[in-house]
């Protein structure tokens, strides 16, 4: 059975045919689809072979003979959980949108499908070009997203979204089109193989960093995600947290490590710098914000400068002859990502939970919630707990392995990256007890009602999968394990 055919186009073509129905079933019908899309997303996990670091459940049709463009698809260790943590985020969103979206829920919810299939597309493309149109086309449910259902400057964040991130990723298409011309073939797995020198690498780094950097998105490149989130509903924040900010993360591991290997080692040292920036400064300006969703913005910011500082701490430790330590580094920022995927839309989640309520996300318009909602109370702290890091969460697991792995590498590189776990501590649990604890606020904070059924399993289902990553990490571990090592072997080969 193609299953990754399967998982990308049953999602997009029901969004599709939801948007053509209208409303009258649009919420059964996309929750339906989304278990559906996750129920056959699940057969990838179950049947996956972790002993290898070949590529699995291939499937490839010839698309564009003449230039050598095929729809090819597969999935490795790398991959493979980023596509079900796709289609698990989507069930969450669609429970998240129940009630809440009145207008256009078929548009909406339509929207959110599409989306899925397309990020599923882009973690399982082995083609350049379909790689490339789905990457892309992400951007097109997300700006209408965000420009139909957004906040009061939704048409600035919308267009300043799809800028920085269309943009960045034209000079990713230039790279490809120049691989196409030296290996004659947009196969990526072909490109991992292509003999370049050092200034065609030098050159080819640049061009994913302009695509790949922007989408995370590191440091200086970062200003559309805050106005983005803000403005953006809440399931849309929660996908751009868990899923798109991934996508530059998995370009940086599909991409830049395995065919510009060499310039990415020569270019770490910077890279491990604007980690760090990211890490540390962001984490300072996360501290000033008085807004629940611009913090919550700044700390995903924060939290994504490990999976970039993982990524290329391992060639520093490369070049030390310590290839554990590098395996180490690259699988504490596939962890990182995963576990930010569950932790960052339950963050969004919680305070949509009560933005739908008082309709204000400013913290100082709180106090004292914890009063009048309890269960809401005690998943916000938990999620709070587990984005500070704490131990027991799938927080603490992906930044502890990259934390020892740039101690192996530098004790300053760990002490500065080991900052995020007293920065995260402060500014959510800062956040955390100026709108929960304390005497009740004001009248609007009184008259607040607990969480609904619908909410309750909703943040229910995120926190269990935090606390499983967090107390059994093999779990991820196992299955990303030999295609990391695979990497590390591929990328510790001069190329030149």
């Amino acid at each position: 059975m193609p299953i990754l055919s399967l998982t990308i186009w049953l999602p997009i073509l029901a969004g599709l045919v939801i948007i053509a129905l209208g409303n009258a079933f649009a919420r059964p019908a996309a929750l339906g689809v989304a278990v559906l899309t996750f129920l056959i997303s699940l057969g990838l996990w179950f049947g996956f072979d972790t002993t290898t670091a070949e590529m699995q459940f291939r499937e490839s049709i010839a698309w564009l003979p003449a230039f050598d463009v095929n729809y090819s698809l597969g999935v490795d260790g790398i991959s493979m959980p980023l596509i079900v943590l796709t289609t698990l985020i989507n069930i969450i969103v669609v429970i998240s949108a129940w009630e809440v979206i009145k207008d256009r829920i078929a548009l909406y919810l339509g929207a959110f499908q599409v989306m899925t299939g397309l990020m599923v597309g882009v973690f399982s493309a082995l083609d350049a070009i379909l790689f490339y149109i789905f990457f892309e086309a992400t951007l097109i449910p997300m700006f209408l997203i965000i420009g139909i259902w957004g906040g009061p400057r939704r048409v600035y964040a919308t267009i300043k979204f799809f800028l920085y991130t269309f943009l960045g990723s034209v000079f990713m298409l230039v790279a490809l089109i120049y691989l196409y011309r030296v290996g004659d073939s947009f196969s990526i797995l072909g490109m991992h193989t292509l003999e370049l020198g050092a200034r065609q690498q030098f050159w080819i780094f640049l061009a994913f960093f302009a695509a790949f950097a922007v989408k995370i998105p590191m440091w200086p490149v970062h200003t559309w995600l805050p106005d983005a989130h803000v403005e953006a509903p809440t399931a849309g924040s929660a996908v751009l947290a868990a899923i798109m900010l991934k996508m530059g993360g998995y370009g940086f591991l599909r991409f830049s490590l395995p065919i510009v290997p060499d310039a990415s080692g020569e270019l770490g040292g910077y890279m491990i710098a604007i980690s760090l920036v990211a890490v540390v400064y962001i984490g300072f300006v996360a501290l000033a914000q008085q807004d629940m969703k611009k913090l919550i913005a700044y700390s995903s910011i924060s939290h994504m400068g490990f999976v970039t500082l993982g990524t290329f701490i391992a060639f520093m430790l490369i070049g030390k002859g310590d290839v554990d330590g590098a395996a180490l580094g690259l699988e504490g920022a596939m962890m990182q990502m995963v576990s930010h995927g569950f932790i960052s839309a339950a963050m969004f989640l919680c305070v949509g939970v009560i933005y739908d309520r008082m309709h204000t996300r400013e913290i100082a318009d709180y106090g004292g919630v914890m009063n009048v909602m309890p269960k809401f109370g005690a998943f916000m702290v938990f999620f709070a707990m587990a984005n500070a890091g704490l131990p027991g969460t799938s927080g603490f697991v992906g930044e502890f392995m990259v934390i020892l792995a740039s101690f192996k590498a530098n004790f300053w590189l760990a002490f500065l990256g080991a900052m995020t776990l007293i920065l995260g501590a402060a500014y959510t649990l800062w956040m955390v007890k100026r709108v929960l604890f304390g005497e009740v606020a004001n009248d609007n904070v009184a008259a607040l009602t607990d969480v609904t059924s619908r909410e309750f399993w909703m943040l229910a289902a995120l926190a269990f999968f935090v606390l499983l990553l967090g107390l059994w990490p093999d779990l991820l571990a196992n299955v990303m394990h030999a295609s990391v090592e695979n990497l590390v072997q591929h990328i510790s080969i001069p190329k030149y």
